[in-house]
């Protein structure tokens, strides 16, 4: 049985993620600011779940929150915020609040767990995050373009240093049809599917597979990687 902490495990790809674990007869510890919406799931009764409600972006609160956990098999850092704010028009509070949550946050529980992830364990330790193609194009919403090109690169920072001992792989997903989707204005979606091979959005289910064969099987030797997911909108 895997000890595996899922930040935002509560709904979208997260839950998705949580039910993949489960099903594998792992016990899950889901990370969240609120567990009102159970989205069809009743994780809160779940013998293999334990849920702790936390705001990411209490950066000072981490620490204490990581405290909390001894022995991790998997940490999968998935929580993440797109706000469509253009960046003219882009307050102080919500810059750092998107920073917070989408960059500092990761890379900190990351940090801040490594003596739980290399614990002794039947598992080789594995680290997952949650990036986006906002991470690699000019995104409108600038913050959150910075935090997730900043998740890739330390995503292959970490690698190069738990040289192997903690694998570690990121994702970086197209538009996704979660809660997010909402968040971005009509005409971007339209521009985006026009360029997509299939012209449709990603599943939840579909991004969490990718991120959960990161977590699981897939071989060692792939290792401070990010893998594209958007369909051929931004082929390279």
């Amino acid at each position: 049985m895997r000890q595996v902490v899922i930040t935002g495990g509560n709904k979208g790809i997260g839950l998705a993620l949580s039910k993949m674990y489960l099903d594998q007869g792992d016990f899950v510890h889901i990370i969240a600011r609120d567990f009102s919406n159970q989205a069809g799931f009743d994780y809160q009764n779940h013998p293999n779940v334990k849920l702790h409600p936390f705001d990411l972006s209490h950066i000072e609160q981490l620490e204490a929150l990581t405290n909390r956990f001894d022995n991790i098999d998997v940490l999968i850092n998935n929580a993440g915020l797109l706000q469509p704010i253009t960046y003219e028009n882009y307050p102080r509070e919500r810059r750092d609040y998107a920073l917070n949550l989408n960059i500092i946050a990761p890379v900190e529980l990351t940090r801040l767990l490594e003596p739980a992830l290399r614990a002794k364990s039947a598992y080789t330790p594995r680290v997952v995050n949650n990036a986006s193609i906002a991470g690699q194009i000019g995104h409108p919403d600038i913050w959150y373009g910075i935090a997730k090109a900043g998740l890739i690169n330390a995503t292959k920072a970490y690698s190069k240093a738990f040289r192997g001992d903690i694998i570690i792989n990121a994702v970086a997903p197209s538009p996704v049809e979660t809660d997010l989707l909402a968040s971005i204005p009509e005409h971007r979606q339209k521009a985006f599917l026009q360029n997509t091979i299939s012209g449709r959005f990603a599943s939840a289910e579909e991004v969490a597979q990718a991120m959960f064969w990161l977590g699981t099987e897939c071989p060692e030797y792939i290792n401070g990687i990010c893998i594209d997911i958007n369909n051929g909108s931004l082929p390279r």
